[in-house]
């Protein structure tokens, strides 16, 4: 899976906002991110995020924590 499945999917599952550490650590527990496979975690898991805000599939509602955006998500 990549980060921004991992994010999207961590978020949906969770149905509320979350710190992006918890993003990480919740798609580290449930093995949507490998780090002996995937490197740079935080950057890349970060970088996804900041992606999908610009996309409009994720919102972000305070300082490090995201959302799903409101309404269907391509």
């Amino acid at each position: 899976m990549d980060f921004d499945q991992a994010a999207l999917t961590v978020l949906r599952e969770e149905g509320g906002p979350l710190h992006w550490t918890m993003v990480q650590d919740l798609a580290l527990r449930r093995g949507y991110l490998d780090p002996f496979v995937q490197r740079d975690i935080r950057k890349h898991l970060l970088a996804a995020l900041a992606a999908a805000v610009k996309d409009g599939r994720v919102t972000k509602v305070d300082t490090g924590v995201y959302a799903l955006a409101e309404g269907p998500v391509a």
